[in-house]
């Protein structure tokens, strides 16, 4: 394959990947406190373009655009008024602390519910925890306050505390199905969050469908831009065979 094909095949593959990135951002759009997905492009030289490049030849051959990782964006989104004291929402790094079948996980997704025994819970049933790590428990049949520290009251009584987690480097934080995301570094790089608490409100996430739109017909563009490409390379080396036949 020509240096054209290539740079241009690769390309397509790289933008079939941040199809796939925007179509998962896409079909998350209205999850409480999700962190949407973006990449970083950069490009592949090989050994003979690098050598190529550092002689001075103006075009080096096989180079070719690629994604060099995708990352999260953990900024935070628009709170919505919910007046539902259930929906809890997080101003400044943080995430709020669950218990995961395979241990703590971490999200920003404060939309929760209460279980018969009155066990505060995600929507997917997981144990909201406090400070020490225990499954919090409140009287579901009496109301409940929580103060921006994250400190639950029933009456004059308090009845516990919300954990709240910060990682200040977030590269280890690994996405987890829906909004949860796994801690895979050191046990020192959690730290205690100082966001603050809203009862009543839920994060939005922070990729809207408008930006979402945007992308897509940018992306669009440059796939059928560099499909185009690819068809000239492929024209420009058959033609290249046929003065090359012997008799031509």
């Amino acid at each position: 394959m020509d240096a054209l094909s290539l740079a241009a095949a690769s390309g397509m593959r790289a933008r079939l990947e941040s199809l796939e990135m925007l179509a998962n951002n896409l079909a998350n759009q209205a999850s409480p406190g999700f962190k949407a997905d973006r990449e970083f492009y950069s490009l592949y030289l090989s050994p003979e373009a690098l050598r190529s490049a550092s002689e001075g030849l103006v075009k080096p051959p096989a180079v070719a655009p690629l994604i060099e990782r995708q990352y999260t964006d953990f900024s935070q989104g628009v709170f919505q008024e919910t007046g539902n004291k259930l929906d809890v929402a997080l101003s400044g790094p943080g995430f709020f602390v669950v218990r995961g079948p395979q241990g703590p996980l971490y999200t920003r997704n404060g939309q929760w519910r209460v279980s018969p025994r009155g066990e505060l819970q995600t929507q997917d049933g997981y144990p909201v925890l406090d400070v020490n790590n225990r499954p919090l428990l409140i009287d579901a049949a009496r109301s409940f306050t929580i103060s921006t520290g994250g400190e639950i009251r029933q009456g004059v009584e308090i009845v516990g505390r919300l954990a709240m987690a910060d990682f200040p480097q977030t590269e280890a934080l690994a996405k987890r199905s829906g909004t949860y995301f796994q801690w895979n570094g050191p046990a020192d790089g959690r730290k205690p969050s100082a966001a603050e608490v809203h009862q009543g409100r839920l994060e939005g996430a922070n990729f809207s469908p408008a930006e979402a739109a945007v992308r897509l017909i940018g992306i669009m563009r440059q796939f059928e831009a560099l499909q185009k490409a690819m068809q000239i390379g492929n024209e420009m080396g058959r033609r290249l065979e046929e003065v090359a036949r012997p008799g031509s």
